[in-house]
């Protein structure tokens, strides 16, 4: 707020549209630094991405010593989900890189992992737990799978 808002005598200057203008834009990006709902909700995706492609690339290397028959159309999978984790993950960072936020990783505690958001400007800490880093982890590695799973439903029925 600036010292001119609610005073009563500026009312009656004169000020040209242009600096009219100038200030309301200002007022309007001042106003939209705080990071909001959905720029968080990318940030939190963005940070369980690494993870998920760690235990995707774990289970891989699992697989490739196992003896199983579907070993080859597990390989397949897994490495079709890690493409589209990598995908994803570009994709945020271009988002977030539009919206000027950077996360930098912070310090982990015993059930907490900490994040650094910057975010315009200002900057704030993002603590995630454990528990809901699984469980995000596992409702995104099960959006994946199914997604997979439409697709090849699909390609099995065109043709």
């Amino acid at each position: 707020m600036s010292k001119l808002d609610g005073n009563e005598r500026w009312k009656s200057k004169m000020l040209m549209t242009e600096h009219v203008q100038q200030y309301e834009q200002k007022q309007g990006t001042e106003g939209r630094k705080m990071i909001t709902v959905e720029e968080r909700t990318m940030v939190r995706d963005l940070i369980l991405l690494p993870y998920l492609d760690t235990m995707v690339s774990k289970s891989l290397k699992e697989l490739e010593l196992s003896n199983s028959i579907l070993k080859r159309a597990f390989m397949l999978a897994g490495q079709a989900i890690q493409q589209r984790i990598m995908q994803d993950t570009y994709q945020l960072q271009k988002e977030l890189r539009q919206h000027n936020i950077r996360v930098l990783a912070d310090e982990q505690e015993e059930f907490l992992v900490y994040y650094k958001i910057f975010c315009r400007g200002y900057q704030e800490r993002f603590g995630l737990t454990r528990d809901v880093m699984r469980t995000e982890i596992s409702l995104r590695l099960t959006r994946y799978t199914a997604e997979l799973g439409a697709g090849l439903k699909n390609q099995h029925l065109s043709s």
